[in-house]
């Protein structure tokens, strides 16, 4: 039993080694997307593997999204829901690592840990999976067809710092109201 643990062992090293030269032609786009939050090796490696580095091909990251199947159809009219409104067939292997790094990146504090809580909340766990593997199509779109950017992360403030200080006002004294307050605010000396 143990020779087979042993010979099992070495065929995975050898497959190992095999991979690491079929992609060695790639490794400034594999370090590249190993910048993203939840993008390792080996994610980067299929990702490159199903989509490739040529990006000319997709005029802009929503093409890519569409090709990838990671751009969900909404059918509505007049309020009723049509159809399942899934992201359909696409590429299965695609689709597994971009949901693996997705949800790798969930558990960061980064932009896309953020975004993933966010939508988690209101719209599900499946639902945020989905959105935040599209969201990590458009960052791979952007460090694959520049090659003189560097992914940058947002921060996970990022929506807290977007939103304008009357606008976070109004949202607080919403808050407040909702819990049965009445609100009246005075500017500090």
């Amino acid at each position: 039993m143990l020779a087979r643990v042993d010979a099992i062992t070495a065929d995975i090293g050898e497959i190992d080694a095999r991979i690491e030269e079929l992609i060695a032609p790639f490794g400034e786009a594999v370090d590249r997307l190993d910048q993203t939050p939840g993008v390792g090796r080996t994610a980067a490696a299929v990702i490159i593997a199903e989509i490739g580095v040529d990006m000319t091909r997709f005029p802009t990251p929503g093409h890519l999204a569409s090709w990838a199947r990671f751009a969900p159809g909404v059918k509505e009219s007049a309020r009723k829901k049509k159809g399942a409104g899934g992201t359909g067939h696409g590429n299965p292997y695609l689709a597994r690592a971009l949901g693996e790094a997705a949800l790798g990146a969930s558990r960061t504090p980064t932009f896309l840990g953020e975004r993933y809580r966010r939508l988690g909340r209101r719209r599900g766990k499946k639902k945020a999976l989905v959105a935040v593997g599209r969201s990590m199509l458009t960052i791979i779109w952007h460090l694959l067809s520049d090659p003189t950017i560097d992914y940058r992360d947002l921060g996970p403030d990022f929506y807290h710092r977007r939103l304008g200080t009357d606008r976070r006002r109004r949202e607080h004294v919403r808050q407040l109201e909702a819990l049965g307050y009445h609100v009246t605010l005075e500017p500090a000396a």
